[in-house]
């Protein structure tokens, strides 16, 4: 089956006028346009990059949802109280109650729709500080952000949504300091001016600005990023451009497995680990609970100073996450047929790493990690050769802090007023994850509040005609 391949509009065709623009073509923007003109209005999506997809491209463990139709074909009974508790406890209980609170409530019903639309979540792992598998992913195991994107363009093809690249926004207009009425973008052929009557601000967070971090985390300026290069914090320049109010910026999220020995930094995704894989040190030891929460795992890699830590797998975790494939085509991973081949290849002490892998193979039988407490992502041991490892490192992941937003996605001004016309979803936006992401969510977050901003800028263009 040919691999499908959408081709963006061309930047002469965009109209004069809309009824919903929508900056951003990751995946709050691309939601967001199906929900929109399936309800009927007029939709645009600008993107300022040339690939389209954004930061979604590079999501590879899942899409937290509780309550699920998924979860109850897997026999795993849960419930949103424990989803909203565990994510308020992993951010620090500084997540916005009220955002967070639709959120879970409308997370299982975002798999529904995308299942409706064709992008079928139907297999289960699950992400450190969650106590249930309720990251869904596609059921061949792949990455779930690119899987996303290509079914989101699918549908957007389909409905003949106009989305253009290599279209920058550069300026909100808004009229009498009042309603948002269009936007200023730069396109290959020039510069135009756009009206709309809503206008959605699906832009990114800003992990690969060293001048924004600088500003905000200048502990961090010197590590490297996940992000794809243009998640540079545009759109909440342009919102502050019309006194939008931010929120939470200083809380940036280092994630804990990177791999950053190239140039380009590879993210290792969480759900390797959730599948069974462990960290240990240069000693061939592990240090810390490796499901748990991605502020406490970094800090316990930083704090032993050696220059990053490694992820340790088998064959049968392999196949359960099948990002490896990825990650051992580019030249992240380390092979031996036995644990003590693996060891040498990474140079740390074989004896250690055999007894380590030995401890934690008990543990998993034993359903008890005596050493480091941890209960999640022990389904499997590490017994079935080869065997693997990756060098990680922290990176700067994620920036939770950004736009104000109401749980309708309506943008608050530094008075605390909505401004009309002007919505933000996905990582633009602040305040849902708290002072800590936990891994599965920001997926989560793109859907749930894509559709609800698709709705509510319906809602908004309807009554203000």
């Amino acid at each position: 089956m040919a691999k499908f391949v959408f081709t963006p509009n061309d930047s002469s065709e965009i109209a004069n006028d809309y009824d919903a623009i929508i900056i951003g073509a990751g995946g709050a923007g691309l939601t967001a346009a199906i929900q929109a003109n399936e309800l009927g209005l007029k939709v645009a999506v600008f993107e300022k990059n040339a690939e389209l997809g954004g930061n979604t491209n590079r999501a590879s463990s899942g899409m937290n949802a509780s309550e699920s139709l998924v979860q109850i074909n897997e026999g795993i009974i849960d419930n949103k109280e424990d989803f909203y508790e565990e994510t308020l406890k992993g951010g620090g209980r500084l997540n916005d109650p009220e955002l967070l609170r639709y959120f879970v409530d409308h997370s299982a019903l975002a798999i529904d729709w995308l299942s409706d639309h064709g992008i079928e979540l139907t297999n289960l792992t699950i992400t450190g500080g969650m106590s249930k598998k309720r990251a869904h992913r596609p059921a061949s195991m792949a990455p779930v952000g690119n899987y996303l994107v290509s079914g989101a363009l699918e549908q957007i093809q389909k409905e003949n949504i106009p989305v253009f690249n290599n279209t920058k926004v550069t300026k909100l207009i808004r009229a009498d300091k009042q309603r948002v009425t269009g936007v200023e973008v730069e396109t290959p052929a020039g510069t135009k001016t756009v009206s709309a009557k809503a206008i959605l601000l699906a832009s990114g967070g800003f992990g690969s600005s060293k001048e924004l971090i600088k500003k905000y985390r200048p502990d961090l300026v010197d590590f490297k990023t996940t992000n794809q290069p243009g998640a540079t914090g545009d759109g909440l320049k342009l919102a502050e451009e019309v006194d939008a109010q931010l929120e939470q910026m200083d809380f940036i999220q280092v994630h804990p497995t990177a791999q950053t020995d190239t140039d380009h930094v590879y993210l290792i995704g969480e759900g390797l680990r959730g599948e069974g894989a462990i960290l240990v040190n240069k000693s061939g030891k592990r240090f810390v609970n490796e499901m748990n929460t991605r502020k406490i795992v970094s800090n316990a890699i930083n704090d032993l100073h050696e220059g990053g830590a490694y992820l340790i797998f088998d064959q049968g975790i392999r196949e359960n996450f099948t990002a490896v494939e990825f990650y051992d085509h580019v030249g992240l991973v380390s092979h031996g047929n036995t644990l003590q081949e693996v060891a040498q290849a990474i140079d740390v002490d074989g004896d250690n790493l055999q007894a380590t892998v030995d401890t934690w193979n008990d543990a998993v039988k034993q359903k008890n990690d005596a050493q480091f407490g941890r209960t999640t992502g022990m389904d499997r041991s590490i017994t079935k050769g080869p065997f693997f490892a990756i060098h990680i490192n922290p990176a700067i992941h994620y920036t939770m802090g950004g736009i104000h937003i109401t749980p309708k996605t309506e943008v608050l001004d530094t008075d605390g007023n909505v401004i009309p016309g002007l919505y933000a979803a996905g990582e633009v936006s602040g305040g849902l994850h708290g002072n800590n992401r936990i891994g599965g969510n920001s997926i989560a977050e793109t859907v749930i509040f894509g559709r609800q901003a698709g709705m509510q800028m319906t809602d908004y263009v309807r009554n203000n005609k």
